[in-house]
């Protein structure tokens, strides 16, 4: 059976269920408005549904039922028992064909006719009995109601009187001697016992209850207590040396988590039962601003916990308003544009890696970045300085600041500045990220990404600094452990930032004792847990990789609910306190969640360019001049900084001792070009940077390695890049576009042929 009939029958049912005991109120009290309220409300929401479903046959009954009801919800008619008996029939009506539904999904053959007249009737304040048929001509004679005028024997009389003919009576005589004085109501056609399972409602009433939320919010704290307990107890039997102990252990392991399974199941519900409004409010912006908008939605019967239910209704509300409101354009501005006039906006819902992804996107306008950059330097919201090295990715993201808006003017839908930022604040509160791509004139999507439940979650233990910790892993992606031996060249630095090269891309470093200032580990080996936060990954260093378990999440008290890098406590099995890290807040205490790391370029950009080209990982270095210069980080072996003093020569040849080797120095200045002068040793201090540290890219292995010396390494980009201007100097290969920069392209091939003699003068010292 559909779910949809499914979930109407089991609504209907228990609504018909509660009005056999307020109609029987209602008799006692006629004149409880709110009882017959209810009672309006239970009947027109059977009627609007059945009608949306197609059951013609009950939507005409509920709606005769329904405008009975009106005019004595409204007072203009008084509730009597005739009343009371014609509804309590309908209702016996509405069940039977209740029970056709369940049986053959269809409301049946019958109509009841005689039934909606009689509804019709009392509401029109006439009488439930039909009118007297009209008097014919030529009526037939009753025999068994004559014989009753003329049964009993005429008066005694001295004088006999002639005989009487029998004359047959007349249907007024025969109405006012068959119906008895005080009458009861006649209803046609209501059902009988016999005529239909009216009395046994159908069996898809018993297979479901409702239960109040507050009920499953508390067993939902009694599983997590037991869950705390089946901890401690597995803590525990590991120690002891008892077989059954711990196969009893074992059990209730098992019993536990189907049990903590089962009632995270019942706080489960689709997420269309926060979609199901949305079409009719984007019809009413729609028309209230002269657009053309439909609704398509994907994976409406995607689950989460009810709780986070709650809290995505406010936030996918305002962005639903906002894509029709600011997204999607007016049928002329599309029709110019070569768009269909009818704009489009796309919800999709799916399960993924144990989180639950949301998308909103609109074919519209898309943000323009140049307009969101002019707003927020007119509010002062950024500086000149920063606005120049922003992308236009970060110029989208500004819509996310508090009190920013690019409205024309203050509406009812939209325009004072307080939307986006609650939307974030709000997503994030239930550990949730929002991200933005947007392309101009093509549209815009929100992406968000929320997780199952937020009661119990599994977790990686983790040892730092003497303390215990839990990380989510919806957050972990893999472990890395790297023993003492290779501890000294597994740690690179960019820019005097830690790396570490994971399958030939550069994964940024954080150590968890240096951002909670916490006492440094012992450990000889190197424990790094991969993480993703938001669109980035990063590596996060802990002296000791425990376990993982199921942990139960507690909220912070208040004193430390403003810590940025805690998302809440959990209690382990031996009854002690861990923290439960929060895996965005330390990538932006850590400053890993650098803006300059997101670059201009959507999805479907990303996508047809991977077509047309292969992608390629480039390393941006500062140029003389204040240039930019990219580098291909395929021939790069590592990345160093050595102090400058470091640098001695030999004969014409920078060099500096690398580890038991020499290591040939190129200055970067001297590839593209621009010649010292003949007192080199003079003017070397103008080639030392401002922080007396020198950094080096390295290029080969083992005794066959050159070093070239730049002046700062900026950034690391990967995408599939073209080529859009040719050499204009030596050692430049081309120009590109990124980051919205001109930047040439190092010509790494003519370096190393040009280097050739001084990796044969390593190879030989």
């Amino acid at each position: 059976m559909d779910e949809i009939i499914r979930e109407f029958l089991t609504e209907s049912l228990e609504g018909l269920d509660q009005l056999d005991t307020k109609f029987v109120t209602l008799e006692q009290n006629p004149d409880d408005r709110d009882t017959l309220a209810g009672i309006f409300r239970t009947v027109h929401t059977i009627k609007g549904t059945c009608g949306f479903l197609g059951f013609s046959r009950l939507e005409k009954l509920t709606h005769a039922g329904e405008n009975l009801l009106s005019l004595l919800r409204d007072g203009k008619l008084s509730f009597n028992q005739e009343i009371a008996t014609a509804l309590l029939a309908m209702l016996d009506a509405v069940r039977t064909i209740l029970g056709e539904v369940e049986r053959t999904e269809t409301d049946g053959e019958e109509g009841y006719p005689a039934l909606i007249e009689t509804l019709h009737r009392l509401k029109e304040g006439g009488s439930a009995v039909p009118p007297p048929a009209p008097p014919t001509a030529e009526a037939a004679p009753l025999p068994v109601i004559a014989d009753s005028l003329v049964a009993a024997p005429p008066p005694a009389s001295t004088t006999p009187s002639p005989p009487q003919p029998v004359i047959p009576a007349s249907p007024a005589v025969i109405a006012s001697v068959a119906v008895p004085p005080e009458p009861a109501p006649v209803i046609p056609e209501r059902p009988v016992a016999g005529s239909a399972p009216a009395a046994s409602p159908p069996a898809i009433a018993d297979s479901s209850i409702r239960v109040d939320v507050p009920l499953l919010d508390k067993l939902m704290n009694l599983v997590g207590e037991l869950v705390l307990a089946r901890n401690q107890i597995l803590e525990y039997t590991i120690l002891q040396e008892n077989p059954p102990l711990q196969a009893a252990s074992q059990r209730l392991n098992l019993i536990t988590s189907e049990l903590q399974e089962g009632i995270m199941r019942t706080r489960m519900q689709p997420i269309n039962n926060i979609w199901a409004k949305f079409p009719r409010i984007v019809r009413d912006l729609a028309l209230s601003c002269d657009k053309q908008v439909r609704v398509v939605m994907e994976g409406k019967e995607t689950e989460l916990d009810k709780s986070l239910i709650e809290a995505m209704k406010d936030p996918l509300t305002h962005l639903v308003r906002n894509a029709v409101d600011h997204g999607v354009e007016l049928p002329a501005v599309r029709r110019s544009a070569g768009k269909p006039e009818e704009g489009c906006l796309l919800m999709r819902a799916y399960h993924e890696g144990g989180q639950v992804h949301i998308e909103i996107a609109d074919d519209g306008a898309g943000i323009n970045p140049i307009k969101l950059r002019n707003k927020a330097l007119e509010r002062g919201l950024i500086t000149p300085e920063r606005a120049g090295t922003m992308s236009d990715q970060d110029f989208r993201r500004l819509i996310f600041l508090a009190g920013f808006s690019t409205a024309e003017k203050i509406t009812n839908i939209s325009g004072r500045g307080v939307g986006m930022d609650v939307v974030k604040t709000n997503i994030e509160k239930i550990g949730g990220v929002i991200d933005l791509e947007s392309e101009l004139g093509r549209g815009s999507t929100f992406k968000i990404r929320i997780p199952l439940t937020l009661a119990i979650v599994p977790a990686l233990i983790i040892t730092s600094g003497g303390e215990r910790f839990a990380i989510p892993q919806v957050n972990l992606l893999e472990l890395i452990r790297i023993n003492e031996e290779q501890r000294g060249a597994a740690i690179e630095y960019v820019h005097s930032n830690p790396v570490y090269r994971l399958r030939g891309k550069l994964l940024p470093i954080v150590h968890l004792n240096r951002e909670l200032d916490l006492a440094a580990g012992r450990s000889n080996a190197v424990n790094i847990v991969v993480l993703q936060a938001g669109q980035h990954q990063f590596g996060l260093v802990v002296d000791q990789i425990n376990d993982t378990q199921e942990i139960v999440v507690k909220p912070l008290d208040k004193v430390l609910q403003d810590v940025p890098v805690f998302a809440g406590a959990t209690i382990m099995g031996d009854g002690r306190v861990a923290l439960i890290l929060d895996v965005l807040g330390i990538a932006q205490q850590a400053r890993i969640l650098n803006e300059s790391h997101d670059h201009n370029i959507t999805a479907q950009q990303r996508e047809a360019r991977d077509r047309d080209g292969e992608r390629q990982t480039l390393l941006l270095v500062r140029s003389p001049g204040n240039g930019r210069l990219a580098i291909p980080l395929a021939p790069v072996s590592r990345l160093e900084e050595f102090p400058a003093d470091q640098v001695e020569s030999a004969g014409e040849v920078d060099v500096i001792q690398y580890r038991g080797q020499i290591l040939p120095l190129i200055r970067l200045k001297d590839i593209l070009g621009e010649r010292r002068t003949a007192d080199r040793l003079a003017h070397a201090e103008s080639d030392v940077p401002a922080s007396n540290l020198l950094e080096v890219i390295v290029f080969g292995d083992g005794a066959r390695r050159v070093g070239l010396a730049v002046d700062e390494i900026i950034d690391i980009v990967q995408d599939v890049f073209e080529i859009k201007g040719r050499s204009t100097r030596n050692g430049v290969a081309g120009t590109l576009v990124i980051q919205n920069r001109v930047t040439e392209l190092f010509d790494v091939q003519g370096f190393l042929h040009q280097a050739e003699p001084l990796l044969a003068l390593a190879e030989e010292a």
